[in-house]
């Protein structure tokens, strides 16, 4: 894109289980105007993203459209997310790029999400980064030699699957998993399995299975309470075997991650980072730095802004 063109406005659509945002901004990442609603059934919920995208700008550049997986990046379809009911083969990208007349791409949120930070936030000027979603679940975005990283069948960066003890916590349904151990989800179900064990009253003893999620483990840890500092750095040192694969496979030079890291804080880091030092390769590790996303509650809108400008991008060169 050439300055003329870097003056334009772009769409960004962040579509999520719940709420779904439209944002319009220009590519230097300056967000001009943005709306949020209820995420609906695909029809109600693109005909309120057009409408939103109409009245934000008479004529958008491009449009990004980011959202849970799983997905086809290539043909702009979503393939049956989990936490999108009824968005069954829906050629979103098709739908939006037909009614605001500009190109429409979709990517999954890790992938989008690693854009984001890599474009306007804590990788900038980086080559080789990992983006850890850490949040309701876990996977990765990966920008390698300076480009978005997809893999041969699209499914590259799916850490969450990767297992990390025989035993544990269930993610991605498979027991002791990256993400059974340091998602959202996966933190509450430790926080289960371990308040089994003799440990002096705590707040999370009266939560049940459907009731207690990672906010309450911080927010009890924030108290004192044992239990859950307990549960933290569990899950930290399990973070930090992770790292130690993430790093000593790709040998990336930064890792970026997401909203848990900036919650749960140094009880999730420190442990993580002792686990990293004695697991990978030393030489690995001095390379590598690992950083908290810089973009936090607004990573959703750049995510969505930074896929148009990747797609645009490879478009030109």
């Amino acid at each position: 894109m050439n300055d003329t063109d870097r003056d334009q406005v772009l769409l960004g659509v962040d579509v999520g289980g719940t709420k779904t945002a439209v944002c319009a901004a220009t590519a230097s990442g300056e967000i001009l105007n943005r709306q949020s609603f209820a995420t609906a059934g695909p029809s109600d919920t693109i005909n309120t993203i057009v409408s939103a995208a109409r009245a934000m700008a008479e004529r958008a550049e491009a449009i990004g459209v980011s959202c849970g997986g799983p997905l086809d990046w290539e043909r702009g379809l979503t393939l049956s997310p989990p936490n999108l009911p009824g968005w069954d083969g829906v050629a979103i990208t098709d739908q939006l790029s037909e009614a605001l007349n500009a190109p429409a791409w979709l990517e999954n949120d890790a992938n989008a999400g690693a854009l984001a930070e890599w474009r306007f936030g804590a990788g900038r000027g980086c080559r080789n980064m990992v983006f850890l979603t850490c949040g309701t679940g876990m996977g990765a975005g990966l920008i390698l030699d300076g480009r978005l990283y997809r893999g041969t069948a699209g499914l590259s960066g799916e850490v969450g699957h990767i297992r990390l003890a025989d035993d544990g916590p269930v993610g991605h349904n498979k027991a002791g998993s990256f993400e059974g151990f340091c998602s959202g989800g996966g933190i509450a179900r430790l926080a289960l399995r371990m308040r089994t064990q003799p440990h002096p009253s705590s707040p999370l003893d009266g939560l049940a299975g459907g009731e207690l999620s990672a906010r309450h483990v911080a927010q009890a840890a924030d108290e004192g309470d044992r239990l859950a500092q307990d549960v933290i750095a569990e899950s930290g040192r399990y973070l930090g075997r992770g790292l130690a694969v993430i790093v000593d496979v790709l040998n990336p030079e930064l890792v970026v991650l997401g909203p848990l890291s900036w919650r749960l804080g140094r009880r999730w880091l420190d442990p993580a980072m002792r686990v990293l030092q004695q697991e990978a390769l030393s030489g690995a590790t001095a390379a590598c730095r690992v950083k908290l996303a810089a973009l936090r509650e607004s990573i959703g809108d750049y995510a969505a802004i930074a896929v148009a400008l990747d797609r645009l991008d490879s478009a030109a060169s």
